[in-house]
């Protein structure tokens, strides 16, 4: 076929994108307010955002232009700015934590609301609230989180500094004995927190250690913000990529630093007066703030996968590149397979990771309410349950917003496609609130525990909490291992199913392995991913049954994108399923076709509604700030608007000219005019 005239590119993008929205047969409207939790959760979320782009301190399109300074005051400006708008509209919490999370800014703020004041919620004594709860809650002081040190992050349990009990004044004495004790990488440390929330060792008068607890530190005067005596304190300096460059992480040392009694976080825990220590139903009660943090984390990343899987499919939907399809036009970057088949896949994790994160939270919120009246039962399980899925969503957000730039091929680098800004911000997510590979262990750790009640008792197997269900399969009544055929994965149950028993299996025989047997070095990353998977994996075979509650054509898409997380999930899984002997190979071909041909008509039958479904996301373009991503496919020239405002461009010959271009040029010049002169006389 003879190629067509070239038509107006920037027209065709747009009716690309039109185009796209025609074929979406779902109710972009009724999807939103599923994944939102209901219309009034949109209505909210719609409301505030009418009042943040009216700011003309929001506008996002000059960041990228800022060096790390000006970031930081532009964030400081942006903090001050919202807590006004707080006042002028009367914003409840609810209402000020959604309009902080439409910012999608990276501040100092963040620590406070998401690691400082859910400290006191969960641990502060009655004396403590009442003495700071209305400074924090107003933020007449600004907190963070000080439990990193320079020498030890993740094994809590090493941590340096001490808060030794002194009786005589009944005071604490916080103290960094050593140079790694120093806290280090805490969030709105550098300069801007007053207070912070200190995970130190606690000695008693008698010298014993009783491990790491929790105690409010003033750090700054609330008068001229200088450090207090005794504290040195201020930024670690830029972070990798320039990421986070608005946020002002930190160091602290303490030279003896004397805090009244009463600043001990000790709702659970307590030192008397006289020095005496009573003890908390549960060691792990100090962790609190941190699996908070860590459920959070699960929307979180559910979200900012979301952005990044907008921005891609739609930049891939108008772009187009290569082979000529019928009209004679160059295909739709998004219609090749090795496009597709890398980003529905991302689409449907997002899509699983915030309805999870929905149920993340209610679980977190029932522990606590719980702990509030010190019942622990659940404590034990949902640490394990959050550490899991911290690992799961973090390290399939960072390659998720890699996959999808790249899938923008060159363009994608660009800092105006949104997606390097996106990557660079979340980066630190596998490190920070426990090291990914560090908290697999503590899942294994939690499995083989289960496993070995299991195997040692029938009656184990009905007391099983649902983070454990998997476990049941041991049992010798379960319900037998699928038999994989072609038809297996058409069948959620069944893939669920093989989900389950692969980590069953996998735990068993790591359990049983023979004291002294030497286990490959990564058994416990392979491990933590099977049991995380296993319950992800029944959660969102719940998702599909609950779905019903949806129209029909509605629940059938949404329903085919859960079954395509599912599918991904089950062939990313195959060496285990091979390895234990779930998917077996009997000389007729290969046994993991099936499963891919599966993955690939299930990618077929979505990708008409890609456009609908990220639309359904409720992104605006001010929330995206992506020149690919625009809603109206105007890709190349929004790409061309915001180049225009790089400020390089203002000067027609760079001041760069004439001290060093210019010299080099000159030299050049002449060398050559020298060689040609002696060439002329040979």
């Amino acid at each position: 076929m003879a190629p067509r005239p070239i038509a107006d590119v920037n027209q065709q993008t747009a009716a690309d994108m039109k185009a796209a929205r025609s074929r979406t047969s779902i109710n972009i409207q009724t999807v939103r307010n599923y994944l939102y939790g209901g219309q009034e959760v949109w209505d909210l979320h719609e409301r505030l955002e009418k009042i943040l782009v009216q700011e003309p301190l929001f506008d996002k399109q000059h960041r990228d232009f800022l060096g790390r300074t000006d970031q930081y005051i532009r964030g400081a400006a942006i903090i001050n700015r919202m807590d006004e708008l707080r006042g002028i509209h009367n914003w409840s919490e609810e209402e000020y934590a959604t309009a902080s999370s439409l910012l999608s800014e990276t501040i100092s703020i963040t620590l406070h609301d998401r690691a400082f004041q859910p400290v006191f919620l969960g641990q502060g004594s009655p004396a403590l609230m009442e003495n700071y709860w209305d400074l924090v809650y107003e933020k007449g002081i600004q907190g963070c989180y000080l439990q990193t040190e320079l020498g030890h992050g993740t094994n809590v349990s090493r941590l340096e500094t001490t808060s030794t009990y002194i009786p005589e004044t009944q005071e604490f004495e916080i103290n960094s004995p050593s140079l790694t004790s120093t806290k280090w990488w805490i969030g709105a440390l550098g300069k801007s927190a007053t207070h912070g929330a200190v995970q130190a060792k606690l000695i008693l008068p008698n010298g014993k250690d009783m491990g790491p607890h929790l105690f409010l530190v003033q750090l700054r005067s609330l008068e001229d913000h200088k450090p207090l005596r005794g504290i040195t304190v201020g930024d670690i300096g830029p972070k990798a990529s320039g990421g986070m460059a608005a946020q002002d992480q930190g160091f602290a040392r303490f030279d003896h630093v004397r805090i009244p009694r009463m600043n001990m976080f000790s709702k659970f825990a307590e030192v008397t007066a006289e020095g005496s220590y009573i003890q908390p139903p549960h060691a792990k009660l100090s962790y609190g703030g941190m699996m908070y943090i860590r459920a959070t984390m699960i929307p979180g990343a559910g979200w900012t996968i979301a952005k990044s899987a907008t921005i891609a499919i739609r930049y891939t939907n108008v772009r187009r590149q290569g082979e000529l399809d019928a009209e004679g036009l160059e295909r739709q970057v998004l219609t090749y397979p090795s496009t597709y088949y890398r980003l529905l896949p991302i689409l449907s994790r997002a899509f699983v990771f915030i309805e999870l994160g929905r149920y993340t939270i209610k679980a977190l919120t029932q522990m606590q309410q719980r702990l509030a009246s010190r019942d622990t039962s659940l404590l034990p399980e949902m640490h394990a349950l959050l550490c899991g899925l911290k690992v799961f969503v973090t390290t399939h957000g960072i390659t998720d917003i890699e996959t999808a730039r790249r899938s923008m091929g060159g363009h994608g680098y660009s800092a105006f496609a949104g997606l390097g800004r996106l990557y660079v911000d979340y980066l630190p997510s596998v490190t920070f609130e426990g090291d990914n590979f560090v908290l697999d262990g503590q899942v294994v750790r939690a499995a083989t525990k289960s496993c070995k009640a299991v195997l040692s008792s029938t009656s184990a197997v009905s007391t099983l909490p649902l983070t454990s269900a998997y476990l049941r399969l041991l049992s010798t009544t379960s319900e037998p291992p699928p038999q994989v055929t072609a038809s297996t994965w058409h069948d959620v149950h069944n893939v669920v199913l093989l989900l389950e028993w692969r980590a069953a299996l996998m735990v068993k025989n790591f359990t049983q392995t023979p004291a002294g047997r030497d286990v490959d070095a990564s058994v416990n990353q392979r491990l933590a991913k099977a049991v995380t998977e296993a319950f992800v994996a029944a959660q969102v075979g719940e998702m599909i049954n609950n779905i019903s509650n949806l129209p029909s054509e509605d629940a059938k898409v949404v329903g085919s994108l859960y079954r395509l997380y599912l599918l991904t999930c089950a062939e990313s899984a195959l060496v285990d399923l091979l390895s234990v002997g779930l998917i077996r190979h009997t000389g007729a071909g290969d046994p993991t076709q099936d499963l891919r041909l599966a993955v690939k008509a299930l990618c077929i039958e979505v990708l008409p509604n890609a456009i609908g479904l990220t639309d359904a996301f409720g992104f605006s373009d001010w929330s995206l700030d992506s020149a690919l991503g625009v809603s109206d496919g105007r890709v190349y020239e929004a790409l061309w608007k915001r180049v225009q405002m790089e400020p390089m461009n203002k000067d027609e010959v760079t001041p760069a000219y004439d001290p060093y271009i210019r010299p080099m040029l000159q030299r050049g010049q002449a060398a050559a005019q020298q060689k040609m002169k002696l060439k002329s006389r040979l």
